[in-house]
């Protein structure tokens, strides 16, 4: 359920524009706008280790947001943060990268199109640990522990980037 509204959020944002303007086209204008807006996203590389479930539920997270995903099964994920200049204390079970930037753990996609869309200088997002009810970390009685979603600014400091739930 969690999925599918962050994926109508962001179906709605890429979509505002052509409201706005007043656009009266056909349902399949909207489909192919749709599609075009989706196809502009950048393409996600995720590393994950192979044994690990919850990180195949936050790509499938980050599908359903419109994002390409390409996905690696890799056995040393501690050389694969280092490469992508996660700092140790922002670690969670995999690690993407999107644009520049590299995105830790279990972060939110609507984070991820807002970094994109904002393009501060830092190194990335990051969501340390794996909070229950995080994209991924859903719980079936849909328990969410409050966690923030970190930016790693480029002399590897942090600042908050978001909240949940929202305060």
């Amino acid at each position: 359920m969690v999925r599918i509204r962050f994926a109508i959020a962001a179906i709605a944002l890429l979509l505002g524009g052509c409201s706005a303007a007043g656009s009266a086209g056909s349902p399949a204008d909207g489909a192919r706008a749709a599609d075009a807006a989706a196809s502009a996203l950048p393409l996600l590389t995720v590393r994950k280790h192979p044994s690990c479930g919850c990180c195949s539920v936050w790509i499938e997270h980050v599908r359903e947001a419109g994002f390409q995903v390409q996905a690696h099964d890799v056995e040393d994920m501690a050389a694969a943060k280092a490469a992508a200049g996660v700092p140790g204390a922002m670690a969670s079970c995999h690690t993407a990268e999107v644009g520049g930037y590299f995105i830790e753990g279990h972060v939110p996609a609507a984070d991820i199109a807002r970094l994109l869309r904002e393009r501060p200088a830092a190194r990335g997002l990051a969501v340390p640990g794996m909070p229950l009810g995080s994209p991924g970390m859903e719980h079936p009685d849909g328990i969410q522990q409050p966690y923030t979603v970190w930016l790693v600014l480029e002399d590897g400091s942090t600042q908050e980037f978001s909240n949940y739930p929202r305060r």
